[in-house]
């Protein structure tokens, strides 16, 4: 069972200690239900019986209690920790992989999959307590008579067997619908992101609800309720197979084994009292097992829980190659960056084979305002990706002032650049950006950016962002701007501006990125203000195929 193996690799003195209480708790309930049947003998009822009774009552209550509110903290605790991880591992991944794994799987991960594991933690407890009862009530069991505690364990491992054997068939059922939950995602993320399109064209809505959205509702039900029923075929055979010990112990054992009218009435209720905590348990089981098809899917994800070290070690490393003992440094006042012989391939649905970009030989200098132009498709992104350190390239290197960017040192290459993406995120806040005088200075940006009566900023967050696509661009440029970082990249931000603020950002905001010594990539196709750039480049099928050096490019 994956789930407790989890739960005790993580934390397992506490579990220890709350399974520990928990089998206190069971034992205790077990020793109760033999005070009871003492109690049942009228000779028997005496005030030292009465007084075990009350302590052993309060032994019940207090285990039990502390063994829940221990191992629900410490199972809210892991999974705190989990979604942290999970977020962090994300972050942590190649932008590739994460591509590649679409938002869809990563939310459901982030979302269903620790929901799920978090509902399976609650019940853990329960089961602790509950076998500990069950445990409990069987030595007593064996204290009454021997004989038909070997029977109930005969019973017991039968309907394990037979419960095992069903169970696959459950698990099975689980894996699916949870495979299902990845596309009913995806068709989620379609509706919020597709609604204007599906709300516009009435046969597309009919058609996706149709052919997309109800056949994969359709199948998760089905497999997941596949699943609960065989869970419930299950649990009933259980509960069957103790009314057929029950009987056994009422009507035929007694005489064949002969046992005491007070083993007969002590075993029976020793059974009806077991009833109770194992039908708990195998009641929980169905949460058990879509935990553990849960964690199954985060490692495949390449999440993987145990696999962070690996990364930790790199950027301990790193540490030290910054301070200057385990590597060179990377100085963020740079004098020349520069891409040799770099390639990179990916697949392209649209395409027969891979995309493949480059050879790129390409270098930038500090103050440099270059312009990358090109067809759709041509790679300016891809290319924009890899100077920014979030690809990778396939060969060829990146160099900054000599020094090869590599794992190592890649994330520290990264902190010179700042971007606005086409496909850029607006956060609510200025994360990351600190300091005495932020507020002022972005209300600078503000009307310098023509926002102040669209928004405010009061401790670094957004009074709003019910704002028009162009002013959320400008948003992000005024977080790229107060970043203040030594190289910018650009893509496609104009494209979203009306044309009085298209013709500030080419002939204002450039060039006063220029005089600040900064260097600027804008990917572009207005062809109108080219003559501003220090250099063009134009893709064409992932190669840079003409480069126009000097003011007047183009014109």
């Amino acid at each position: 069972m994956s789930l407790l193996r989890f739960l005790y690799r993580n934390a397992w003195r506490l579990v220890m200690v709350s399974m520990v209480a928990g089998l206190i708790s069971g034992l205790a309930s077990a020793g109760i239900i033999a005070l009871i049947n003492e109690a049942l003998e009228e000779s028997q009822r005496t005030a030292a019986l009465g007084l075990s009774f009350l302590g052993g009552v309060v032994l019940v209550v207090v285990t039990k209690a502390f063994s829940e509110v221990v191992l629900t903290r410490l199972g809210q605790d892991i999974i705190a920790q989990l979604r942290v991880h999970l977020s962090e591992q994300i972050l942590r991944a190649p932008l590739r992989h994460v591509q590649e794994l679409g938002r869809h799987r990563l939310l459901a991960a982030l979302n269903e999959d620790t929901d799920v594991i978090a509902h399976a933690y609650v019940q853990i407890p329960l089961i602790c307590v509950n076998g500990a009862t069950v445990v409990g009530c069987l030595g007593y069991l064996g204290w009454l008579s021997w004989p038909m505690l070997a029977i109930v364990l005969g019973f017991m491992i039968f309907g394990a067997l037979s419960f095992q054997a069903q169970e696959q068939q459950a698990l099975h059922s689980f894996k699916q619908a949870r495979e299902t939950s990845d596309t009913l995602f995806r068709h989620f993320q379609s509706i919020l992101e597709g609604i204007k399109e599906l709300k516009l064209h009435r046969e597309r809505r009919q058609a996706f609800l149709t052919t997309g959205l109800r056949p994969t509702v359709t199948a998760y039900k089905r497999d997941f309720v596949k699943g609960m029923t065989v869970y419930a075929v299950a649990t009933n055979w259980g509960m069957f197979l103790f009314y057929v010990v029950i009987g056994l112990a009422l009507f035929i054992l007694p005489d064949w084994l002969e046992l005491t009218h007070q083993a007969v009435a002590g075993s029976t209720l020793v059974l009806l009292y077991m009833m109770g905590p194992f039908s708990q348990i195998v009641e929980t089981l169905p949460n058990v097992g879509r935990a553990d098809v849960a964690l199954e899917k985060v490692e495949a994800l390449g999440l993987s829980l145990e696999t962070a070290s690996a990364q930790d070690h790199i950027e301990k490393r790193e540490k030290a190659g910054s301070n200057g003992a385990g590597g060179p440094v990377l100085n963020s006042v740079w004098k020349r960056l520069e891409m040799v012989d770099v390639t990179h391939r990916y697949y392209r649905e649209a395409e027969e084979g891979n995309f493949h970009l480059g050879p790129i030989e390409l270098s930038f200098t500090p103050g440099e305002l270059v312009f990358l132009i090109g067809g759709n498709g041509s790679g300016k992104t891809t290319l924009a990706l890899l100077l920014l350190g979030l690809y990778a390239p396939e060969s060829g290197s990146i160099r900054l002032d000599g020094v090869p960017i590599d794992e190592i040192n890649r994330e520290h290459y990264r902190q010179l650049f700042s971007a606005v993406f086409s496909d850029y995120h607006l956060f609510d806040q200025l994360f990351g950006l600190s300091g005495a005088g932020i507020d002022g200075q972005a209300r600078e940006y503000l009307d310098r950016l023509q926002l102040r009566g669209k928004v405010q900023i009061r401790d670094g967050q957004f009074s709003t962002q019910s704002l028009s696509q162009g002013q959320r661009k400008r948003l992000a440029l005024l977080t790229a701007y107060l970043e203040d970082r030594p190289f910018y990249v650009f893509d496609e931000w104009a494209a979203d501006q009306d044309p009085v603020f298209r013709r500030v950002f080419y002939e204002e905001l450039l060039p006063d990125l220029k005089a600040r010594g900064k260097t600027a990539l804008v990917i572009t196709h207005d062809d109108q203000y080219f003559s501003i750039a220090d250099r063009c480049l134009r893709m064409d099928l992932g190669k840079i195929t003409t480069v126009t050096e000097g003011v007047g490019a183009f014109r």
